[in-house]
C-alpha cells in the first residue's frame, strides 16, 4: 500500500473510531448492566460493546464492503480486497462498567490474514473518549496524539523503567502472573495496571509508560495500539523473536526490550 492508501485508511478509521466512542461514551452516561459473560464471571461484555462492534462494523461496510472483518464481539468475516479491519469496540470493559475513565475504542486495519505473525498493519486509531483522546498513525506515517506528533522515551534503564501490565481472566494464570512480577517488581520504577492494553500501548508511544508487557492478549487488544507504539520508536513482539501473541507481548524502546524480554525469563517466564 502506498502512503497516500495509508492515509486515506487513517482518514477512514479516525471517522469510525470517533463515532463509535462518540456513542459508547453516550451509553456509558445512560448507566450501564452486564449483557453477558464469556470465559468466566469476570470476563463480561455489555450491551455498549455489542452496539459499538455493530456501529463500527456497519461504517466500515458501507465505505469498504470488500473488506474483512475481525472484531472481539461478532463473527468475524473475510473479504476480497486483502485487507481486514480488526476491531475491539470497548478495550477495557470493566473499567467502563465501573465508570472508571480507562477505557478506549480500537480500530485498525492491516493487510493479509488477521494474524499479528504475518499481518502488515497500516493504519490504527484508539479514542479514549472519556479522556477526550485520540491516538492515531499510520505505517510509515508516525504516531499522534492531536498535532502532537509522538515518541517512545529512550535512553531508560530497567530500574528506572515504568512498567504497565494486565492480568488474564483466568485465576490460574493470574497467580502465575503474579509470581512473575515478585521479581520484576523490585527490579523496576513501578507497575502501572491500567486495564486498557490499547490505552497502554498508546500511553507508551505518548512517552507516559516505558514498557507493556502482557500475556494472553487477542489481536484486537493491541493490533492498533501496537502500530502506534511501533510509529513512535518502539519495538513490539514476544519473546525470543516471536511477534506479539496471546503467549507474550511487550513493547518499549529498542533497548529496553531487550533488557525487559530478560529479566522476564530470569523471572520465570515460559511460553
Amino acid at each position: 500500500m502506498t502512503a497516500a492508501a495509508n492515509s486515506d485508511l487513517l482518514a477512514l478509521a479516525h471517522d469510525i473510531a470517533t463515532q463509535a466512542g462518540a456513542l459508547a461514551l453516550q451509553r456509558r452516561r445512560e448507566g450501564v448492566d452486564v449483557a453477558a459473560t464469556k470465559s468466566g464471571p469476570t470476563d463480561i461484555v455489555t450491551q455498549a460493546d455489542r452496539e459499538t462492534e455493530a456501529l463500527i462494523r456497519s461504517l466500515i461496510a458501507d465505505a469498504r464492503p470488500n473488506d474483512g472483518f475481525f472484531g472481539e464481539e461478532s463473527d468475524a468475516s473475510g473479504g476480497s480486497s486483502g485487507l481486514t479491519w480488526v476491531v475491539d469496540p470497548i478495550d477495557g470493559t470493566v473499567n467502563f462498567l465501573y465508570g472508571l475513565p480507562a477505557w478506549a475504542v480500537s480500530v485498525a486495519v492491516v493487510e493479509g490474514d488477521p494474524d499479528p505473525a504475518t499481518w502488515n498493519a497500516l493504519a490504527g486509531v484508539v479514542v479514549g473518549p472519556a479522556a477526550g483522546e485520540t491516538y492515531r498513525a499510520s505505517a510509515g506515517g508516525g504516531a499522534w496524539l492531536g498535532d502532537t506528533r509522538l515518541a517512545v522515551t529512550r535512553d531508560v534503564e530497567l530500574p528506572y523503567a515504568l512498567v504497565a501490565t494486565g492480568f488474564s481472566y483466568s485465576s490460574e494464570t493470574r497467580a502465575e502472573q503474579a509470581e512473575i512480577l515478585r521479581t520484576i517488581l523490585p527490579r523496576v520504577r513501578d507497575i502501572r495496571r491500567i486495564g486498557s492494553a490499547a490505552l497502554d500501548l498508546s500511553y507508551l508511544a505518548a512517552g507516559r509508560l516505558d514498557v507493556h508487557f502482557e500475556r494472553g492478549l487477542n489481536p484486537w487488544d493491541h493490533a492498533a495500539g501496537g502500530l502506534i507504539a511501533r510509529e513512535a520508536g518502539a519495538k513490539v513482539g514476544g519473546v525470543g523473536g516471536d511477534a506479539e501473541s496471546t503467549a507474550m507481548t511487550i513493547a518499549a524502546a529498542p533497548p529496553l526490550f531487550d533488557a525487559f524480554e530478560g529479566l522476564l525469563i530470569e523471572a520465570g517466564y515460559t511460553a
